[in-house]
């Protein structure tokens, strides 16, 4: 079997690049570059790729793309409502979705949230791995059998921690939030009880094996990324980066996509440095990024705080952010918060494009911003990111201005009232102009 990045090296173009260039206004050759080069990644499963998915490509060459991640838990577990999520989350405008379960009848989640999900559909395998088992029941065996399992049922890409090494775990010591990867806290605890190193380190070249044969994407976990500012960019951090880094190059070299994930929380000053100390390490392959936070003090807003970073994150570097929902540190996120998370996040993906140049995002805002100076009420609220509540805000202003809002171009605007409307009075300007 040939997957995305062998089939680019070979210089072929294959239809799920076609449909990338096509969505991102790129040539077809320059995608397959891209994905050559390590630099783009199209998470496609073969199994998925035949069913429902519409691929989409992430890296530097490509918009800036944002995850939502949902999931049942042992707190709640609830099927339907997850479904109800996925859907929340793409409709809002999420580009892809992870399912972090570790609660309820995983299979049956995972299989009905796939069937639900057009867009790239990621896991973490290893909460899988641990869920009814105690570390000393982990073997090498028991997680090539999850792993195996998941790409079968058609998984697009896989967080794989494979980058924590048992020797990193000392630099943890003077942090202030130690480990806040659920991943990375579970494999720290098994090197700890084994005395030996990160399994999935050790059977890399295994993993490999496996996520080529359905061409799954690694989405190389970063398990010890900073939980709070004060842990940003620590010798942990870095150490465990130089890891992902060869880990990488070894993918590419078993025929496999790869991407990175990144930190979590760093102080606004140490954004740009972190995507460009990955990118150097990393060679260029995309960076995914939570957030990051800029701010620790903030719970019940960190969808903002998030936002922050993201824009930053995506203008320096970062090819994908994973979002973050007011709940955030708080409580799992219902409907309402995962459509906040995915409009914030959103928001930061593309206020980083428009500052990067990208035609398509400078286009969408011109296109709302002469709506708005031609009162165009319709076209204003249909280019809206999240049109559901400008319309709810403009339909309130209406009726306490006493506008009709059936009439999509009256004469002056919802919030100063027509005497002081600066949008009536610039068509009087060019009125007087064009009498004179």
């Amino acid at each position: 079997m040939t997957t995305q990045i062998e089939y680019a090296r070979s210089g072929q173009i294959t239809d799920p690049m076609r449909t990338v260039a096509e969505k991102e206004g790129l040539s077809a050759e320059l995608v397959r570059e891209q994905i050559a080069s390590g630099r783009l990644v199209i998470p496609a499963n073969r199994i998925h790729l035949a069913g429902n998915l519409i691929p989409t490509g992430i890296g530097r060459a490509a918009s800036t793309k944002i995850n939502a991640n949902i999931g049942c838990s042992s707190v709640r577990s609830d099927l339907d409502y997850e479904i109800q999520k996925l859907k929340t989350a793409l409709e809002a405008g999420a580009d892809a979705v992870m399912d972090l379960s570790t609660g309820g009848d995983l299979d049956t989640i995972r299989k009905r949230l796939l069937d639900e999900c057009p867009a790239p559909f990621g896991t973490v395998p290893i909460y899988e791995v641990i869920v009814g088992r105690g570390v000393d029941q982990i073997d090498h065996a028991a997680i090539l059998k999850v792993v195996e399992k998941q790409a079968a049922q058609g998984v697009d890409f896989f967080t794989i921690h494979a980058g924590l090494l048992r020797e990193h775990l000392d630099l943890i010591d003077k942090r202030v939030c130690g480990i806040v990867s659920r991943g990375g806290a579970l494999l720290a605890k098994w090197m700890t009880y084994h005395q030996r190193q990160n399994p999935l380190y050790e059977m890399f070249d295994d993993l490999c094996a496996i996520m080529r044969q359905y061409d799954v994407c690694f989405s190389l976990g970063d398990g010890l990324r900073p939980g709070c500012g004060a842990d940003a960019t620590d010798a942990a951090q870095i150490a465990e980066l130089r890891t992902l880094g060869e880990l990488t190059q070894r993918a590419w070299d078993n025929g496999c996509q790869a991407m990175v994930e990144g930190p979590g929380h760093v102080p606004f000053d140490q954004i740009r440095y972190n995507m460009e100390i990955q990118h150097e390490i990393c060679k260029g392959a995309p960076f995914y990024v939570l957030g990051p936070l800029v701010t620790d003090i903030a719970p019940g807003y960190d969808h903002i705080t998030s936002a922050i970073g993201g824009t930053a994150a995506a203008y320096y570097g970062a090819s994908f952010l994973c979002y973050v929902t007011p709940r955030e540190h708080l409580g799992l996120p219902d409907l309402e918060d995962v459509r906040q998370g995915v409009v914030a996040c959103k928001i930061a993906a593309h206020a980083a494009d428009v500052a990067r140049g990208f035609a398509a995002a400078v286009e969408k805002d011109r296109k709302l911003s002469a709506a708005r100076a031609a009162l165009d009420w319709k076209e204003h609220l249909d280019s809206a990111i999240d049109p559901k509540t400008a319309r709810m805000m403009y339909e309130e202003a209406c009726a306490h201005s006493r506008i009709d809002k059936e009439n999509t171009r009256d004469d002056y605007c919802t919030m100063c009232g027509k005497a002081w409307c600066s949008v009536r009075i610039n068509k009087e300007l060019k009125e007087i102009k064009s009498k004179k």
